[in-house]
This record gives C-alpha cells, sequence and structure tokens, in this order.
C-alpha cells in the first residue's frame, strides 16, 4: 500500500506518513487533509513512497484531496531549502506557498483595454542600456540596478519585462509594503494593458488571494506583483524577477518562519535560470558587497528621469530653535510658508507616531513606563490615551503624577500626532493630512490620502517611512525631517546604514518634476557621515565606508550571523536556556564559528515575557549552516519548557 509523506504546518522538522486509499488522486504537491492526534489539517505531500518506519497498524489514512493544482516541483524544492537554510520546519515552510483554502473570486488585477496602449517616456541613455543588459539575459544574473531617486527603476523594470513577455515568459515583481503595490499596479497596467496582472498580498480577501494565485498557477497572469509572500507562488513560464527596493526591512519575516523574500528570490532565480534584478537607490550593504565583489552585475541610473527635474538642494539646520515650535525650527517653518504661497506640496517627516514618545513628570521625573515592556509609553491625543507600540498596552493619561501628584505633566518630544497640531495651529488655511499606521488602519485609507495629493487636494503631508519610499508625487518641492538623530543613539548595528537609506528616500520625494526640490533636515550632528551622503548626494562612498567599517568589526555583511532569541515569564528560565545552549554552542563550534556569550535583547521585556540573546557567526557560510543543523537538535532536547526560543538566521538586527 503506497505511502504519501505529508508535509503539516506544525514546528515538527519531519514529514509524516499516511497510507493511501486506493484510487485517491494524491501526486507530490497535492494538497491533502489528514489527522494529527484530534486535529485534522491540511498538508503538502512531499512524495510518495512504499514503506514507512512506522508501523503499519499506526498509520492514519489521508482524508481527501484539496481542490486545485498540486504545488510544482520547483516550489517544493524552495520549501526545502527555506526549511534547510533557516532551519525551520518543512510544514511550515511548505505553508508559506499554499493558497488561502477558500472559493477563489475576482483577481485583484484583470486585463486591461488590449487595443490601446498607454505612452510610455523615452527611455534615456543609462535606462535604455540598463533594460538592454537585462533582456539580453538568457540565463541566472543577478543585475543591482542602482538607480538614485526619481531615476526612472519602474521603465526600465517595464522595458526587460516587455522583452520577457515578447518570449512568452512571466515576470514576478516584489515590493516591500502593500501601499506601494497600487501606484506600481497602475504603472504596469497603464504600460501593457494587454496582459494580465495579478496581485498578492495579505491585505486581500482570502478569495482574491486564491483567484490570483491560480492566476499565476495556471500561467494565466503573465506578470504577478506582490509582497515577501508572493515569492512562492507558482510561475511555470518564469522568465524575469524583479525585487524592487530591496534594502527595505520589510522583506524580512520577523516572526514565525523568519525568511528573506529578497535573498529567496536570488535563490529561486538561480534555480529556475533566471535573471533578477534587485533595485534600489540606497542598496543593502548584502547587496552592495556582492556587486563589488562581481557576484552581482551593477547598473547605474545617474539621472532623473524626468530631464526638467534635478535632485534637491539638502539644508542641514540646527534643531535647537524647534522646541519651541512642537519640533518645527525657523528654517522649515519658512520654507513651508513659501510653498504655500507657491500652491506646492510639502512633506514633513519624522519616524514617530503618536503625539509625544514619553510623559514626564516635571517635579520627580517620573515617566509613564508599558507594565509589560521594558519600553516608555507613548502619549496619543486622538484619542487621548497611552500606548506601548511593542505590545499594545493602552492606558488612560493621568490628570496628575501618580508618585508625586503633580499635576504638571509634560510630553517630551514629538510625534505625527503633534506636528499635525502644530503645523495647524502655524497655517490654519493649510490642508494637512497626517499618514502613519494610525490614520491609515481602515482599507483604503492610504489610497484616499494618495489620491488627494495627485487632485492637489493636500498642501502638507505629516509622515512616518509609509511616505518615504516609491511614491511619486509631483507637485511635491519641499520634505522636512525631524527627529532622525534619534538613530544615531541606538545599539543596532545596522542603525547608521538605515537611517541613511531612510533620508536618501524620503529626500528622494522632492522635485521630482520641473519645480526645484529642497529638503530640510533638523539635526545637531550636521557632519556625521550619513548627513553628509545625503548632502552631497553621494550614497556609494558613504556605503564603501560603511562596508570598511563592518569589515574591522567583523559584523555583517562581513560575516554570516545567525541569533537564537529566548524569552519566558521568569528571568532565570530565560538564563537557564541561553546558558545551556551557549554551553552546547561551544562544544560544537569548531575554529570557523565564533560564539558570543548570552546578553538581555534590546528590548529587555516585551509583553510579559523577559528576554535574552545569543549570537553566533562565521566567515564562512557554509561552516555556519553546518553547525546551526547540530545545534537546533541540541535545542530542540533541552528539558526546560518554561522558555520559548526561535533561531533567526541572517538577522537583519541583533535587537
Amino acid at each position: 500500500m503506497p505511502i504519501a509523506r505529508v508535509a503539516l504546518p506544525v514546528a515538527t522538522s519531519t514529514p509524516f506518513d499516511y497510507w493511501l486509499p486506493e484510487g485517491l488522486p494524491v501526486v507530490p504537491g497535492s494538497l491533502v487533509r489528514v489527522r494529527l492526534g484530534p486535529r485534522r489539517l491540511t498538508g503538502v505531500v512531499l512524495e510518495i513512497v512504499a514503506d514507512s518506519a512506522v508501523d503499519r497498524e499506526r498509520l492514519q489514512p489521508v482524508g481527501d484531496v484539496v481542490a486545485g493544482p498540486p504545488l510544482p516541483a520547483d516550489v517544493i524544492e524552495l520549501a526545502r531549502f527555506i526549511a534547510t537554510y533557516y532551519q525551520e520546519s518543512i510544514g511550515l515552510a511548505c505553508a508559506l506557498a499554499v493558497p488561502p483554502l477558500t472559493r477563489a473570486r475576482r483577481a485583484a488585477a484583470g486585463k486591461g483595454a488590449p487595443a490601446i496602449q498607454a505612452p510610455r517616456r523615452e527611455l534615456n541613455r543609462d535606462q535604455a542600456a540598463a533594460a538592454a543588459a537585462i533582456s539580453a539575459a538568457s540565463h541566472y544574473v543577478a543585475f543591482l540596478l542602482c538607480g538614485i531617486t526619481g531615476s526612472g527603476k519602474t521603465e526600465v523594470y517595464l522595458a526587460a519585462a516587455d522583452a520577457v513577455l515578447a518570449r512568452g515568459g512571466q515576470v514576478l515583481i516584489l515590493v516591500p509594503e502593500i501601499n506601494l503595490t497600487p501606484q506600481l499596479v497602475a504603472r504596469v497596467q497603464a504600460a501593457r494593458p494587454d496582459v494580465d496582472v495579478a496581485v498578492l498580498h495579505s491585505g486581500l480577501a482570502a478569495g482574491a488571494r486564491r483567484a490570483a494565485w491560480l492566476a499565476a498557477a495556471g500561467g494565466s497572469a503573465s506578470i504577478v506583483l506582490g509582497t515577501r509572500l508572493a515569492v512562492f507562488v507558482p510561475l511555470p513560464a518564469l522568465g524575469l524577477v524583479i525585487v524592487d527596493e530591496e534594502h527595505d526591512a520589510s522583506y524580512k519575516q520577523q516572526d514565525n518562519v523568519r525568511y528573506h523574500a529578497r535573498d529567496v528570490a536570488i535563490w529561486r532565480a538561480h534555480r529556475r535560470n533566471v535573471p533578477i534584478v534587485l533595485g534600489s537607490a540606497t542598496p543593502s550593504l548584502e547587496t552592495w558587497l556582492a556587486a563589488s565583489e562581481g557576484r552581482y552585475r551593477r547598473l547605474d541610473l545617474v539621472e532623473r528621469a524626468n530631464p526638467r527635474a534635478t535632485l534637491p538642494r539638502v539644508r542641514l539646520v540646527s534643531q535647537r530653535g524647534a522646541l519651541a515650535g512642537d519640533g518645527i525650527g525657523p528654517e522649515l517653518r519658512a520654507a513651508l510658508g513659501v510653498r504655500l504661497a507657491r500652491a506646492e506640496q510639502s512633506l514633513v517627516f519624522v519616524n514617530r507616531r503618536g503625539f509625544a514618545p514619553s510623559l514626564v513628570c516635571a517635579a520627580c521625573k517620573w515617566e509613564a513606563q508599558c507594565p509589560r515592556c521594558s519600553a516608555r509609553l507613548t502619549t496619543h491625543r486622538s484619542p487621548p490615551a497611552l500606548r506601548c507600540h511593542h505590545c499594545g498596552h493602552a492606558e488612560r493619561v493621568p490628570h496628575a503624577c501618580p508618585t508625586c501628584g503633580n499635576v504638571d505633566l509634560v510630553p517630551l518630544g514629538f510625534g505625527t500626532q503633534r506636528l499635525e497640531r502644530a503645523l495647524a495651529q502655524a497655517f490654519p488655511a493649510a490642508r494637512i493630512a497626517r499618514v502613519d499606521r494610525d490614520s491609515t488602519r481602515t482599507r483604503g485609507a492610504f489610497a484616499a490620502v494618495r489620491a488627494e495629493v495627485e487632485a492637489h487636494g493636500l498642501d502638507i503631508l505629516v509622515g512616518t517611512q509609509m511616505l518615504a519610499k516609491g511614491h511619486d508625487f509631483p507637485r511635491l518641492t519641499l520634505v522636512g525631517v525631524l527627529g532622525a538623530d534619534n538613530a544615531l543613539y541606538s545599539a543596532d548595528f545596522r542603525a547608521t546604514e538605515r537611517l541613511a537609506a531612510l533620508l536618501v528616500q524620503v529626500a528622494g520625494r522632492a522635485g521630482r518634476a520641473g519645480a526645484p526640490g529642497e529638503v530640510i533636515v533638523q539635526t545637531d550632528f550636521p557632519d556625521h557621515p550619513a548627513y553628509a551622503a545625503l548632502r552631497n548626494h553621494d550614497y556609494a562612498t558613504f556605503a564603501d565606508a560603511l562596508l570598511a567599517e563592518r569589515r574591522t568589526a567583523q559584523l555583517p555583511p562581513v560575516v554570516h550571523a545567525a541569533l537564537l532569541g529566548a524569552e519566558a515569564h521568569q528571568r532565570a528560565d530565560v538564563d537557564a536556556f541561553l546558558a545551556h545552549a551557549h554551553a552546547a554552542a561551544t562544544k560544537l563550534a569548531g575554529r570557523d564559528v565564533e560564539v558570543f556569550a548570552p546578553v538581555p535583547a534590546l528590548l529587555a521585556r516585551r509583553a510579559g515575557f523577559e528576554r535574552g540573546q545569543l549570537v553566533v557567526q562565521s566567515a564562512h557560510r557554509p561552516a555556519l549552516q553546518r553547525f546551526l543543523a547540530q545545534w537546533t537538535g541540541a535545542l530542540a532536547a533541552w528539558p526546560g519548557r518554561r522558555a520559548r526560543w526561535a533561531l533567526d538566521v541572517d538577522p537583519t538586527s541583533f535587537g
């Protein structure tokens, strides 16, 4: 009797065996329903074998087959790679590729009118050269499309896609965030109204996601555009992979299966032997290193696509005068007034939502702390509350200090809500909109704001990093940046890299059309290399210098790392587990693997759990992988059950 080896979505390293009833149409890749104890689960058939190591009488039968096409062999191979490389369960890895198990509804984007092609701007010299190089690649080549903000990377993507579509191939385009999909989908559909575009991201209803998945798997969708989950969709005629804003941290899954979609996309392109394009104005150091070593081919776009557009002028101004204006200094205030008089649009950027990051007693210096995390509570004004941005805890704003009874409680610092209020008071006639996670929770809220900007229904945008990348607002000529210095105090070794990327990206929103743009950054450290890179429009020199620092410090991407995180209700349980993990690691590590001592996490307590971590690293990726495979076995054998742990391979931070 044949045996189906089934990967189930549980944290177990091996698949489960089930016997196949006669006549049940099961092949490798089929989705089947089976029983695991009292639960009824849907799993993926990895293979069909003749015998099992489990006694026949203990095996249960496969229940039934889920309607729909089986996962193809290359997607199963992709899941196996993720399970091995990221030290995860094969079942959880396979679950990433399984479509929503619901009735398919209308696909997220469909075929446009085939008769009319929307006009497209003629490519400039750099764009044409880049598109030609990508189109000429008939096998795996990794391209770094390094283009300044506004250089027209999307036009290069579309030109390269044209060549693949002409050969009957499919194109996969990844974007880091859901909010970037509508604008890019519109661009793609305008450029190629004759082809089907399938959109995949977690914000879609399950039926629409399944319809898009089926369109991609069936080959009817020639272009698949989505966030990181789209990297797993079956694509029988895949001819090109594009990862837009490849540097973005959103490509890294931070819980469950901790994969990096950019790296998975590179692996998939390599296995399918198709070219991949990694696009960014601020490439990650991982990608920058690969390009400098010749593993990736670098294509530069050094001019803005609009021939009338120039890079914005950058001014670094002191933030000492900003405190009296709720964070808005005199230079920025004056510049905002000039733009309002010209009927131009402005963006005021601060990467903090809420009204103020802390609430302090003026008398005894009491500070509102989260009772569940080692973090301050953020003051919100609409609606009024103290909120923890780590665990979601919320409580009322006290009328008096709970320690000394003083009623003079001071909100320190500024967030988007406070800036919105300050701007409304300074410019009462201005049309102002705030864009952050709080203001865009409802479906369509962000799209509505974007439509207002495009219709010139808004004068000033106040927002977080949701506005920093990918958006093209032609009338926006001024960007003000507040609170950027906060990143310079971070203990995260990637903080400076992220700051520089964020500054360049947000500054790139200004002056993308004919009107000249200006960027005003309030800072106490105008000579810092990150600000120098922004002022000089020279990210390359900054990236080279930062890479040299990483070599000296032996930090990623020069070395390869894994972070073991543990949490428990009691600190003693965390310490006991990490001590066991450290001892096991020290015993298993050879000369090629370095093991660091356990330390508390940067956020030592979150949501009522005490947290700690341990880092291991190696200059040789294969050596680290061999070590991790042995180490996770030792960790799984730990007899204590009070601490839960997770391993993060290639972590984006050590926090």
